[in-house]
């Protein structure tokens, strides 16, 4: 009996997730991948000793990553080594001013304590709340497929819809809570992850806190890449086949079904298709205007997630006060989510993002070296020059050299930038974004864009535009809610 065939469009998480889930299922799986290698935006090169992550680099909600491979009676540590980070991060509010947040749970509580009297029985409670959604969310509404509203209909969703706080904003929670400044950093700004302010972030989302603050920030051996290469390396045990630089430049669709794809100048039929890379470029240029899922207004309406300036630095000198994650919240952050998301242009002066993951891998840079990748959230959309990447990296050496006391510049060995231009170029991201759609409260669960096409029966989207949103681990989610949808399709095809 022939095999059903699904063609997935894209080798990132999502796309490796559907892959592993169908081949398990006993489909016949095709990736094709537009690049050379399995990753995506999750992709990783070396250059001069080092190795740099192009794309993810923190680690949370380990239990996603667990269930993933233990859905194929494997474990974590069958693929990469895991460890724990202590502290997480660290965070700097001026040169002499920086708080570390502890992997310990008491000292976190400690360290809230004696900065706001009285925080720590806050933080308590604000935590219980949200795991209760932590539970709830990543459980049962991450794993909803976003047909409708009519998927909500369930007694325990029903039961705690206001305690899952759909309706009120992150900020709003927080800030009724906690006044220093500091603190109301540390736990607004996960929500930077789903793409958008904690003032239009709902609260639902305070569960990326407890990812944070319980849960903890881990880091793979050898960088993000690892697991794309256990993900990958799982995929073929699969029996999964993968074709690379293989860009799928069409989608053939007769009488409201995908026969296949056209890829380099080839046609190959299916059953299903999954695409797994950028909806939007998908959507718009892959269907014909007559099978488009949604108009060119609509995607220009959306809230999209930022886009992002990227340096990736190898220095030949350690960084003393730099730990493995930096967040540089020495300038006034409102200011700069104002030019992403209300205003779009380039900020005038920039939070930024420092990873030094030598502080923890030495298998990444050279002896006495130091890996660094910096960056800038910016608005997607903008036009980015050689001459604006260059004022900007020149801005950010001088920040993180009077922050740290530490001279840089002069002893980077190894640079390569990354900005809008090349998210368009090498992922076909919509208006150059770095991180997919915004989480806000209207584009939250069924209201993003429809995980089912439509019209096409058995068209199906999955990653970081559609349900259940941006960020590794719901991706990972995605990629097996796009492949169970799948299986239902089988008796339709």
């Amino acid at each position: 009996m022939r095999k059903k065939r699904v063609i997935i469009i894209g080798a990132g998480f999502s796309g490796l997730s559907a892959a592993s889930f169908l081949g398990k299922d006993g489909w016949q799986v095709d990736v094709y991948e537009k690049n050379e290698t399995p990753g995506g935006r999750a992709r990783n090169f070396s250059a001069g000793g080092f190795t740099f992550d192009m794309g993810p680099t923190w680690y949370w909600m380990p239990e996603v990553f667990e269930n993933f491979f233990g859905s194929f009676g494997k474990k974590v540590e069958d693929y990469y080594e895991l460890q724990r980070l202590d502290p997480g991060y660290r965070m700097f509010f001026s040169k002499n001013e920086h708080l570390d947040v502890p992997a310990s749970y008491q000292e976190l509580l400690e360290m809230f304590e004696n900065i706001e009297p009285g925080s720590s029985k806050k933080l308590d409670i604000f935590l219980k709340e949200a795991e209760y959604k932590y539970e709830v969310g990543v459980k049962n509404v991450v794993f909803k497929p976003g047909k409708s509203a009519f998927e909500f209909l369930d007694r325990r969703l029903l039961a705690g819809i206001i305690r899952l706080d759909f309706f009120r904003s992150l900020s709003k929670v927080v800030r009724s809570n906690f006044k220093d400044q500091r603190l109301i950093r540390i736990l607004e700004f996960p929500v930077i992850f789903l793409g958008a302010t904690p003032q239009k972030t709902p609260a639902l989302y305070s569960l990326m806190n407890y990812a944070d603050l319980k849960l903890g920030t881990w880091y793979p051996t050898g960088g993000m890449y690892s697991v794309i290469e256990g993900m990958y390396k799982l995929a073929r045990e699969e029996e999964v086949n993968f074709h690379f630089n293989a860009e799928v430049t069409s989608i053939r669709v007769k009488n409201n079904y995908a026969e296949g794809i056209m890829v380099n100048g080839k046609f190959e039929s299916a059953d299903v298709v999954i695409a797994s890379a950028d909806y939007a470029h998908v959507d718009q240029y892959l269907l014909s205007s007559a099978h488009r899922q949604y108009s060119p207004k609509y995607w220009a309406n959306r809230d999209m997630a930022p886009s992002a300036l990227l340096f990736y630095l190898g220095l030949n000198k350690r960084i003393k006060k730099l730990e493995h994650h930096n967040l540089f919240f020495d300038e006034n952050f409102e200011k700069h989510a104002d030019v992403i998301y209300d205003n779009p242009s380039w900020p005038e002066k920039p939070a930024i993002y420092v990873s030094a993951s030598s502080k923890t891998d030495a298998s990444i840079a050279p002896k006495n070296s130091e890996n660094i990748i910096v960056l800038i959230p910016v608005a997607p959309g903008l036009k980015d020059t050689e001459e604006i990447k260059q004022m900007y990296y020149d801005m950010v050496i001088d920040r993180i050299e009077k922050i740290t006391g530490d001279t840089i510049r002069d002893h980077v060995v190894f640079k390569r930038s990354y900005a809008q231009s090349d998210f368009i170029n090498d992922y076909h991201a919509y208006k150059g974004n770095a991180y997919g759609l915004s989480n806000t409260i209207l584009q939250t669960a069924f209201l993003k864009p429809k995980m089912h096409h439509k019209n096409i029966r058995n068209l199906l989207f999955t990653g970081q535009l559609t349900t259940p949103g941006p960020g590794v681990p719901p991706t990972i989610i995605s990629g097996e809610v796009a492949a169970r949808e799948a299986s239902k399709l089988t008796l339709k095809v």
